[in-house]
């Protein structure tokens, strides 16, 4: 039995981004939502990975509007203006590193903390964008040293947070999603304009799969295709 009842109060986190706003578009527009909410660094109840304290006090500002049975977290860099993914090894910085798992891994978990607080006990789905090249076990091409290290963390992190959900959370699934290769600036470097899909197209692939999600799938590592990866 899918576990997202309608109606349901949505929140996206990153809804700035190239996916977060597609997710919004998708929800705005889906009869069963009866509200969305978005945040980003410059939206009105502000959230930004490189002040931890904003995503406490973000959580905080918002417990008058919840509970919410959906909360999906889009956040998440490859790359900057100053670096792109390593190549070699011989590329590694620790500066790059550092910056990866602050804003893919531990971010992420930090929201996980302390917006789980904001889900509905009764029913209630958290998913947050991983990625396919954070599987240890699907690595066969190396390279991308930091970015595949910040998402296995992540991985690791919403695994190891799942298995206390069960405990004390046992009507909420908590999931690593997959969103593929998508059209984005993420992305545009690396052939994204002609690879990947459309934004719209894999929000909606995404949240078909979260729409069929139930308790049991908490502490899975899905694809936007709904196929189970490998940790």
């Amino acid at each position: 039995m899918a576990l997202l009842s309608q109606p349901f109060n949505a929140l996206i986190i990153g809804s700035s981004g190239t996916i977060g706003s597609a997710f919004m578009a998708l929800l705005q527009s889906n009869p069963g939502c009866t509200s969305v909410i978005g945040l980003h660094r410059h939206s009105e109840i502000p959230i930004d990975y490189q002040q931890p304290e904003s995503i406490e006090a973000a959580a905080t500002a918002l417990t008058s509007q919840g509970p919410f049975q959906l909360i999906i977290n889009t956040i998440g860099v490859l790359h900057t203006a100053d670096w792109m993914p390593e190549k070699r090894l011989e590329d590694i910085n620790s500066d790059q590193l550092m910056d990866l798992m602050k804003i893919n891994a531990i971010g992420p978990v930090l929201t996980i903390k302390h917006f789980s607080k904001l889900l509905d006990p009764q029913n209630s789905i958290m998913a947050s964008l991983s990625a396919k090249v954070g599987s240890i076990e699907d690595n066969r091409l190396g390279g991308w040293y930091s970015y595949r290290a910040s998402k296995a963390a992540l991985n690791m992190l919403i695994k190891t947070a799942a298995i206390e959900f069960a405990r004390t959370k046992p009507n909420t699934a908590l999931v690593a999603i997959h969103p593929g290769t998508v059209n984005s600036r993420l992305s545009q470097p690396f052939r994204g304009e002609q690879i990947g899909r459309p934004p719209l197209d894999a929000a909606s692939d995404m949240l078909r799969v979260i729409e069929s999600l139930n308790k049991e799938d908490s502490g899975t590592f899905i694809a936007y295709s709904g196929e189970r990866l490998p940790w």
